[in-house]
This record gives structure tokens, sequence and C-alpha cells, in this order.
């Protein structure tokens, strides 16, 4: 993809535009933790903050916007709906939870963290159906901007299919290098859906590879670097996180450089580097 800097855009299949590289917040602790790692990324350049209830962060990702002093109308802000709740009102009820937490009145965009959670192991399609109704009812009052889904198999989006009026706009999986998801990633964007990867980094652990050190000092650029171009021209959304300032920074340095067609299957076809999907049907949570 021809992006040029962090504020570029895709396209939502309803139209809504959102930045081509995010801020993750996963594994950030709530408070001063989270408000200055959300800070020095608003700092850097990022204008897209991804966090969930899950995280437990979302008060701290609040204080950390507030802090910033940027007009909300120019951030792209995204939270989860947590496993241990399903069902139309208590779908409502903690959207709001977390409306309140991040101090905000709307989201640009409100995902299904799981899709099939242990408590509700025999119960996820019907349970899934009525969560959806609520984030459609929220959608169509303009307090999500767009709604979509994470972790979510191709089984998965056929059963929603069989009561939802909106389709998902976004299923965020893992991907990273060698981790490339490439069916499903073809299902869902033959719907429409944008793929955001989480964990494009592999959690760190990628930065170990010989491979991609070798092709990192190939374009004279750090490993990360290189990781988030790979995400970016193969056209998905990658979240980076980092508690560190400057390397926040270093993350969004990617717009300098373009990876070969070559160089970008080698990086594609590195198995596990970077470790794998949790199947969402047996993850014990």
């Amino acid at each position: 993809m021809d992006f040029t800097k962090p504020t570029d855009t895709y396209k939502l299949s309803n139209g809504v535009e959102i930045p081509c590289i995010g801020f993750g917040t996963w594994q950030i602790a709530d408070g001063k933790e989270a408000s200055d790692a959300v800070l020095h990324a608003l700092e850097a350049g990022y204008r897209h903050i991804d966090t969930a209830y899950a995280y437990g962060n979302e008060r701290g990702v609040g204080d950390g916007i507030k802090r910033s002093g940027l007009p909300r109308e120019d951030l792209f802000i995204t939270s989860k709906l947590e496993n241990p709740t399903r069902g139309y009102q208590e779908t409502l009820d903690i959207f709001q939870d977390s409306l309140d937490m991040l101090g905000t009145d709307y989201l640009d965009l409100y995902l299904v963290h799981w899709p099939n959670p242990i408590h509700f192991r025999d119960s996820w399609k019907e349970k899934n159906a009525e969560s959806w109704r609520a984030m459609e009812k929220l959608y169509k009052e303009g307090k999500i901007r767009a709604i979509g889904v994470s972790n979510f198999f191709e089984h998965h989006l056929e059963a929603l299919d069989e009561t939802a009026e909106v389709k998902p706009m976004v299923n965020q999986i893992h991907i990273s290098p060698g981790e490339t998801q490439s069916e499903l990633v073809s299902y869902c964007r033959s719907r429409g859906m944008l793929i955001e990867a989480y964990s494009p980094l592999g959690t760190g652990k990628v930065l170990e590879s010989p491979d991609l050190i070798t092709l990192a000092h190939k374009y004279r650029v750090s490993v990360p670097q290189l990781c988030l171009r790979w995400s970016l021209q193969n056209g998905y959304l990658p979240l980076p996180k980092s508690k560190d300032k400057d390397r926040s920074k270093q993350n969004l340095d990617v717009f300098g450089f373009v990876i070969s067609d070559e160089d970008i299957l080698t990086i594609s076809s590195l198995r596990g580097v970077s470790g794998e999907q949790t199947d969402p049907d047996t993850a014990p949570f």
C-alpha cells in the first residue's frame, strides 16, 4: 500500500476512514503507565488508539487522550466487548462503562473480542447474536461509527450472518511474519472486511529472527520497522504497542522505504518466528 504518513487511512465498507496504523495497548497497565504510553504515542503522531475492556486499562487510556489536548474528532478510538459479557442489555451496559472510562461519548470502532468464550461455549451463536443486535443499535444511533469482530474464523462469521442486519466491517486477528492466515484473510476481504493485525511483531519474538535481522540491515531499518512495513504493504492495519516513548516514535517511521515483492514473500514464509493465532474455539478464556 502506498501510505506516506500514519494519518493516511483505509476506508471501511461503510465509508468511515481509519488511520492505517494504530497504537495497541494490550498488557499496558492501567493508571499512569497507560496514560503515559498513550500520551507519548499521540505526541509521536499516532491518531488511532486500540484498547479493550478486558485489558483493564480504559481509564488510563482515556486519561492519556485527555492529557494530549487533541480534539476528539481527530482521533480514532477502538474498544472491545469482553468475553464474560454477552446479551443485549448486558452489551449496552458494558459499552457505556467503556465510554465512561475512556471519557468519550462515542467510539469509532467497537469489536466483539472473541467469538466463543469459555463462559458461553454451548451457546456462543445465540449469545453473539444478542450482543451484535445491541451493537447494531448503538451503531444506528451514532454511538459507534463502525462495528466489527476480533479472532473470528469463517464459521463464526457465517453464524453471525444468520441474524445480523449490519455486516462486520473489521476482523482483528493475529497477523505477523510467518502467520498470515491467508485463507481467513481472503474470506474476510471477500466480505469487504478490513484486516487489523494485532501482535504484528509477534509479541517481540521476531526480534530474534536471523532472517529478519538480515533483511532489516538490507533496508537500513529496525526489525520492527521492517515488520510493520510488511503489514502495510500487505494491506493489513498493524497495531504495534510499546511503553517506550522513543520506540513508539520509531514504530511510526515506516513510510520512507518499500520492501521488494521478493522480500515480502520471504517474510510471509517465515513460519514459527512469531507465534500463531490462538484457536478461539478451544482457548481457556
